[in-house]
């Protein structure tokens, strides 16, 4: 998400900040240019309208002009002034409302195909794993075909229990049945899973309100995609003006939305964004943070989400015992392998890269070396088409070895030769590393696993 956006304020910054000084009329140039990439970013009119006329305030002021690095000064108040679109200090916490008295209902709302059920769980999963909250949840879609058994089929996945479903029964009804059963069942929270619609009507809205006075929930979160576009400003608006939201929560983040309507949509409801959802695995859902977000949509990355990522997949105590094997020089095809998982676990490698520093440069350079997820997937495929012999020792790896491993991956013999070239440069570099003092100095202090193989350097 923000990729575009995030290229061309990154254009319009790099301009400013080779200036030495500024004139007010570059700053209002800087300025135009900055609203009508908000503008294609879909966000909304008012909102950017709002957003300019705080930052010119700020940023044509004798203080910048002034500065001896006024180019910097401006993307400081750029930056600012995000955080505070995102998160104003009146837009409440970005916390789930779920310490009250037992059990604690989280009404999930929002159109039909934005992720409510699949947010869900995911939901309930961080809430059991980070809370140690005991969760049941209950489907009250009893209009869509199989969707009270999509979200069973989650719970076992998961492992949070889910209300069995009762032919006939209607939504308000199964609200009351989960409250009743949480309560009597000693669970901390429950999640109602609510219907959707294609389009916004008033049958829906009804039903909502209905299920929300019968469960009394402490937390009503419209779950949005983030794709929609301007659409999502209109829903968003409608489901707090009818039903009365807490937060949102923003879908597909991970795909190639412009972004805009995120930021549109904290401002014209006031709720905060809560959490992300950054991907298909029933983990793959982060708190949201305004400070993180405006730093990567500025260009600036978000390492500590990245090591987070990196920290949920990689146990530090295999992280300690290959940085060991890496600086004796250890370093085999089998941890190379590893590392391939470790990248996969914390999800695509587009969002991965949307989280460093120079976001869009450094996905430039990996687009140019045609290093993306298949690729990963292509590589990986080559080292378990070899041989644990051959794995612990590539030497042995010879041209009639390459066409046996080339066939049984699928690949071919100069994908190989690509891939036993990348493990000895990254072998070599490793012993290097060694010697002169360890991997902290060479990956930037980054643990083993979040660097991915083959990249650019």
């Amino acid at each position: 998400m923000f990729v575009s956006l995030t290229e061309r304020l990154s254009g319009i910054f790099d301009g400013l900040k080779k200036r030495g000084a500024l004139k007010e009329a570059d700053v209002e140039a800087a300025l135009r240019e900055i609203r009508v990439a908000l503008l294609e970013a879909d966000v909304a009119l008012p909102v950017v309208k709002d957003f300019i006329d705080g930052v010119k305030d700020k940023a044509v002021g004798q203080e910048v002009l002034r500065s001896v690095t006024p180019g910097q000064q401006v993307v400081k108040i750029v930056h600012d002034a995000l955080v505070e679109m995102l998160a104003p200090a009146d837009a409440g916490g970005a916390g789930l409302a779920v310490d009250g008295n037992p059990p604690q209902a989280i009404l999930m709302v929002g159109l039909q195909g934005s992720g409510k059920t699949t947010t869900s769980a995911k939901l309930a999963k961080r809430l059991v794993d980070r809370d140690k909250k005991r969760v049941l949840m209950a489907s009250l879609d009893v209009y869509r075909p199989a969707a009270q058994q999509q979200l069973q089929v989650l719970g076992e996945q998961t492992g949070i229990p889910v209300m069995t479903p009762v032919l006939g029964e209607q939504p308000v009804a199964i609200a009351n049945r989960a409250m009743d059963t949480g309560r009597r069942e000693g669970y901390d929270v429950v999640i109602l899973d609510t219907a959707g619609r294609l389009v916004l009507d008033q049958d829906m809205m009804t039903e909502v309100v209905n299920v929300r006075m019968a469960a009394g929930p402490s937390e009503v979160l419209l779950v949005t995609d983030a794709m929609t576009g301007q659409d999502a400003v209109t829903i968003a608006k409608e489901f707090n003006e009818k039903v009365g939201v807490t937060g949102i929560v923003l879908t597909r983040v991970d795909g190639d939305a412009r972004g805009g309507a995120a930021l549109s949509m904290r401002a014209v409801t006031g709720k905060p964004i809560k959490f992300m959802g950054t991907g298909e695995g029933v983990g793959a859902i982060d708190a949201f943070d305004a400070n993180r977000v405006a730093g990567s949509i500025l260009g600036m990355g978000d390492v500590v989400g990245l090591v987070e990522k990196a920290s949920q997949v990689v146990e530090q105590e295999d992280a300690e015992k290959l940085a060991k094997k890496m600086l004796k020089g250890q370093f085999t095809l089998e941890d190379m392998a590893d590392q391939f998982k470790q990248i996969r676990k914390m999800g695509s490698l587009d969002g991965i890269l949307g989280m460093l520093p120079g976001a869009a440069k450094v996905k430039n350079a990996f687009d140019q070396h045609n290093v993306d997820d298949k690729m990963i997937a292509r590589q990986e495929a080559i080292i378990l088409s070899m041989t644990v012999k051959e794995r612990r020792n590539p030497k042995a790896i010879n041209g009639s070895r390459r066409k046996r491993i080339a066939a049984g991956s699928g690949t071919t013999v100069p994908e190989v030769n690509r891939l036993l070239k990348q493990y000895r440069q990254m072998a070599d570099m490793m012993k290097k590393a060694g010697k002169k003092g360890g991997l902290k100095g060479l990956m930037g202090g980054m643990p083993p696993g979040m660097m991915p193989p083959g990249m650019p350097r």
